[in-house]
């Protein structure tokens, strides 16, 4: 028989822990980490995907919960997606029947229920031939998960307990921002400890920033074709909630359709998926699969989706590189993962549509590949290239890289007659000095009629073709003057230079062949 004492600690009832401040449940979430990181999830690649499904079916089931109470006054019966005992409310809650049972079993039951029974049957959810968006949601969240990662079975009782305490009744909704701004800090971690964590973690106040400028309104389609953990839809819907007209009492369901996104990494599309539903957005429109190729891993929650779209908003990985197969698919045919994106959101923006990106500035100055020529040719030639912000350097320090950034905002359906500059890379951030929004204060001020400033100009579509093309952001106010670089600036720079270096010689050969 199992040992007592801990079983039955935390009743149902009970209200648990009550969270005032961002601090207090910030410190609660680091302690679920602390535990995952003595119990074989080291670092953050390992225990987030590990608290991502097990956050998930926490707060799906509160939610759930919550909405059965308020469809019981009509006398309707509830359709929970998960039955009993799969619920968390049976195996999860210090109090549940199924813990209790398991616990009060030999030893390892407990294990042996959540490895051999509870996992299996979620992953099979989307096979049920009656099965809704919801379901195959839960069924792609547990995907990449075969069994627990946690080393003991009192250790992952000991996650369950806290996990348990943190419910949206008990965190003060006035004082406390939401448990999805804690799990975006998460996310965050994640990027720092991957070399390549640009490519699924974008800054949260670049993604608001860019969210702000492209102003996406109530029934429009919003996309992300590279969407990582799913900040720029989870950020639009959120601007598109707080900017509706409430007097109206407008219905947020069909908003909450309007929402598409593709996403290649299996480690991180379950992890989109309940960041999203984290954020409200509990039935997301995401696409498990290769983009550029169009080869689907998982599809179906992408049904019915459109083939174009009136918002794009994405940050393509930097630095990748595409074989032939891949290339084949394109008009103007490059190994560069961001041209390749870039034409392939060009074809999938709607006539009038608007699209903000993030692109190495390598794409804007780079003229002597003639992919990199004939795409910024077509993108001139088709859209309104309406706004370039150069951003500083070491804005992607946190992510994992420390490559030169810009944000290019276009309208798909005019020739582009003149760009408006606007300069950010005067300022100095770093891993500890993030970039702000505030930072964008003046950027937004001279938005709306692209004035002139020390920080903005225009440049005419003559003097882009006179420069090639070379769409690279050079401040004509700004005075020349040596710049003092640190060893350790000159190594990273040293770094990349050498890395664009070898994939020219290597783009060379293939041409010689």
């Amino acid at each position: 028989m199992r040992n007592l004492d801990k079983i039955g600690k935390n009743p149902q009832d009970s209200k648990g822990k009550i969270f005032k401040t961002p601090q207090a449940l910030n410190a609660a979430i680091k302690n679920i980490c602390n535990i995952m990181r003595r119990s074989n999830c080291a670092g953050a690649m390992q225990y987030i995907p590990e608290l991502t499904w097990i956050l998930f079916l926490r707060i799906f089931d509160e939610q759930e919960t919550h909405e059965a109470q308020q469809i019981k006054a009509t006398g309707k019966p509830y359709p929970f997606s998960i039955p009993s005992p799969y619920r968390w409310q049976d195996w999860g809650n210090p109090t549940g029947s199924k813990r209790l049972e398991l616990q009060l079993s030999s030893v390892g039951a407990f294990f042996r229920f959540v490895n051999e029974e509870l996992i299996p049957y979620l992953k099979a959810l989307k096979n049920q031939p009656d099965v809704t968006s919801r379901q195959r949601v839960i069924s792609q969240i547990v995907s990449s998960i075969d069994t627990v990662k946690i080393d003991t079975e009192e250790n992952l009782i000991e996650i369950l307990d806290k996990v348990h305490e943190i419910r949206y009744e008990n965190v003060d909704k006035t004082h406390i921002f939401p448990i999805s701004q804690v799990y975006e800090g998460l996310l965050l971690k994640m990027g720092e400890k991957s070399n390549d964590g640009g490519q699924f973690f974008t800054p949260r106040e670049i993604v608001r920033a860019m969210v702000r400028a492209t102003q996406p309104q109530n029934g429009e389609t919003v996309y992300d074709p590279s969407c990582g953990t799913g900040g720029f839809l989870a950020e639009s819907y959120a601007f598109i909630c707080q900017n509706r007209d409430r007097h109206l009492h407008q219905d947020l369901e069909p908003i909450k359709n309007t929402f598409y996104g593709r996403e290649k990494e299996n480690l991180i599309y379950p992890i989109a998926l309940a960041n999203l539903v984290l954020h409200g957005l509990d039935e997301p429109h995401l696409w498990h699969g290769n983009t550029l190729t169009r080869q689907g891993i998982y599809e179906d929650l992408f049904q019915d989706a459109p083939h174009r779209f009136d918002i794009i908003l994405t940050n393509p990985p930097f630095g990748g590189k595409e074989g032939k197969e891949v290339q084949s698919r394109f008009a103007f045919k490059t190994s560069s993962t961001q041209v390749l994106f870039l034409q392939d959101i060009l074809n999938s923006l709607k006539p009038g549509g608007r699209c903000g990106i993030v692109l190495d500035e390598g794409v804007l100055f780079r003229t002597s590949e003639a992919a990199f020529l004939q795409t910024k040719q077509r993108l001139l030639q088709e859209c309104d290239l309406w706004c370039i912000v150069s951003l500083p350097e070491g804005v992607f320090a946190n992510a994992g890289t420390t490559l030169k950034t810009n944000l290019l905002f276009f309208t798909k359906g005019k020739p582009t007659e003149q760009i408006w500059y606007y300069d950010l890379s005067y300022l100095k951030v770093s891993k500890k000095n993030l970039l702000s929004l505030e930072d964008f204060e003046d950027f937004f001020k001279r938005l709306p009629t692209k004035s002139i400033g020390s920080h903005s100009w225009t440049i005419s579509r003559e003097e882009i073709e006179a420069k090639n093309f070379d769409l690279k952001a050079v401040n004509p106010h700004q005075e020349v003057t040596p710049k003092v670089r640190s060893r350790e600036e000159l190594l990273a720079l040293l770094k990349v230079k050498n890395r664009d270096l070898s994939e020219l010689l290597q783009d060379f050969k293939r041409l010689m062949c």
